[in-house]
């Protein structure tokens, strides 16, 4: 077997300890020392059990001997002592545990923040809340649990096995032949299980994403009557991840009897050994004393064969967590800072592929220049490469050539932050957060309650916010899903114009609203738009006709440009486009 495709626990474990000392070591060291003395203390105190019997049985029952209430008196001290150090270091550890945990997880959370855009293409929202909340908690807890148990058990073994060395090294030799072949089996399966447990991750992933679509789409999925087709899709994937759970369980089953097995033979051999030597050598004291502390070996030895299974899944767990930290790359940042832009854009010659092997470039050689506070529509037929071009502005999307300016510096130069502060985006698809009114409006800051409320009243949310029960306060739920379509739309509108950036982005802004809404929506936007660079996306031309320049796009190029009237003159793609929708021509010219 490849040891580099199917590495040991050992080489993993010690992988895992150096990616995740940062987290779990740094600034520590009073708790892992606590938890280190109390290890030792528990693992000194084993020992002392057995130790008691053979000076009891060999001298306890002869009067004046041995004074007979030592020994219980020495028992009570030795557990006191040994329930203390275990308390202590098992408090301590649970620190460790959490703070570390809380440290992990903000770091997760923060690469997410700050991850570049295409991580999220690459892993559904399922699979990565999956990871930040669930695999670290669960994989953390396991690991650290099974290494600190694995260093009492390997600790009491190192006392315990002294101690028979002591009492008599020849019946200890034999014990030998059972630590190889524990140390085989373990090895053996714990790669059999680290790669059943990568597989369980996917299999997860897989069933939990089949839950957030059918969340997210239980209308479609009810309307359609599809609840059929998606208890099979879940099912089959449910039994996917069932067969694994099996796989795993039964390479975890088969650890226990084999190392019982192996330790009754062992200690079968040191009886039969102990008999062969006689009484003349080992009194009973001492033989029964040996027995005991052989007896105890039996449970941390097993504790040490079992260790392999939730160590292959802490260690598959922690490994995608530490992987979206330090194998996700962070969008790359240049140093330009300007606090407000004046507006001026320039496009030139860009082009934009979603992907290599693309027959068609989503953008093709497109330039385009935008005076400040000059307003700019974008139209034309779906996939014609509008939205590309506008998430081109604060970076949503890179472009493979060409160059795109704001104020005159290429926006790969600006430090990010300070670019995307130079825009403000109203999209169809308006997303809210469970939170306050005054939080989603000013999103990011500390509300200034007067400001907000000015913001939400000219958004035309003045007779929503006096009916609403406390006010800017008011919670507005999962996704703002109580709100109608045009009062979500406003609410956008309210936090671009608390956010009062010098350039526009509205994308389709208006298109999914009634005509009553639509007309609030409208007067909203004239006095978001009042003072800045605009971009509109719309498919509804009537919209648009105020607009200073339309340009008209189709297959990533512009192919027209122009205002309204002159576009019209001309007979092109927008005329055409114009005329079927206000029906002055027939469909069939288009």
């Amino acid at each position: 077997m490849n040891t580099e495709t199917h590495p040991s626990l050992v080489n993993l474990l010690r992988k895992s300890v150096s990616r995740l000392s940062p987290y779990f070591f740094k600034g520590r060291r009073s708790a892992w020392l606590v938890v280190i003395l109390a290890t030792i203390i528990g693992a000194a105190t084993e020992p002392l059990v057995p130790a008691m019997l053979k000076p009891l049985l060999d001298n306890g029952f002869q009067k004046g001997a041995l004074n007979p209430w030592l020994v219980p008196i020495a028992l009570i001290a030795v557990f006191g002592l040994r329930g203390l150090s275990s308390f202590l270091g098992d408090v301590a550890m649970a620190k460790i545990t959490q703070d570390g945990l809380d440290t992990l997880r903000t770091a997760m959370f923060g690469r997410l923040l700050d991850a570049q855009s295409a991580l999220f293409s690459q892993r559904n929202a399922s699979s990565l809340s999956n990871t930040i909340v669930y695999e670290v908690q669960n994989g953390a807890i396991l690991l650290v649990t099974s290494v600190m148990g694995f260093a009492k058990d390997a600790m009491v073994l190192v006392a315990l096995v002294a101690y028979l060395l002591y009492l008599n090294w020849q019946l200890t030799l034999i014990l030998v032949v059972l630590f190889p072949s524990v140390a085989f089996v373990t090895r053996t399966l714990s790669r059999r299980l680290y790669q059943i447990a990568k597989s369980s991750q996917g299999a997860t992933d897989g069933l939990a994403y089949v839950v957030e679509e059918n969340v997210l789409a239980y209308r479609v999925v009810r309307l359609h009557a599809a609840q059929g087709a998606q208890a099979k899709r879940f099912g089959q994937l449910s039994q996917g991840l069932r067969r694994l759970a099996m796989k795993s369980a039964t390479a975890s089953a088969a650890v226990t009897p084999m190392t019982h097995m192996m330790s009754a033979i062992a200690l079968s051999s040191v009886i039969c050994v102990a008999l062969l030597q006689g009484s003349s050598e080992v009194s009973a004291g001492e033989f029964a004393s040996y027995i005991t502390a052989m007896l105890m070996l039996i449970a941390p030895v097993k504790r040490l064969s079992d260790i392999a299974s939730p160590v292959t899944r802490g260690l598959a767990a922690m490994e995608r967590a530490l992987d979206l930290i330090e194998k996700t790359p962070m969008e790359p940042s240049g140093n330009f800072v300007l606090a407000r832009a004046k507006g001026r854009i320039e496009f030139q010659a860009v082009t934009v592929r979603y992907r290599d092997d693309e027959t068609r470039s989503a953008l093709n050689q497109v330039s385009l220049n935008v005076a400040p506070g000059e307003v700019v529509a974008l139209v034309g037929p779906s996939g014609s490469g509008k939205t590309s071009l506008v998430n081109l502005l604060p970076r949503f999307v890179s472009a493979q050539t060409g160059n795109v300016l704001v104020d005159g510096h290429n926006i790969n130069d600006w430090q990010l932050k300070a670019l995307r502060n130079q825009f403000a985006i109203v999209n169809q698809d308006v997303v809210m957060f469970n939170d306050t009114l005054a939080a989603n409006v000013a999103l990011g800051d500390t509300p200034d309650r007067a400001r907000v409320e000015a913001c939400l009243r000219a958004a035309n949310l003045g007779g929503f916010l006096d009916d609403a029960p406390q006010g800017i306060d008011t919670m507005t739920g999962h996704n703002a899903a109580e709100l109608s379509g045009g009062q979500r739309q406003r609410l956008a509108i309210a936090r671009a114009l608390y956010k009062d950036a010098p350039i526009l982005i509205l994308d389709e802004a208006t298109s999914a609203l009634d005509t009553e809404s639509e007309r609030l929506v409208q007067e909203a936007l004239q006095r978001l738009m009042t003072g800045r660079t605009t971009l509109i996306i719309a498919h509804r031309l009537s919209t648009i006709e105020h607009a200073d320049r339309v340009a008209v796009l189709d297959q990533g190029e512009i192919i027209e440009i122009g205002t309204h009237a002159e576009l019209i003159t001309r007979a092109g793609l927008y005329a055409r486009l114009h005329a079927l929708q206000f029906g002055t021509q027939p469909a069939l010219a288009a």
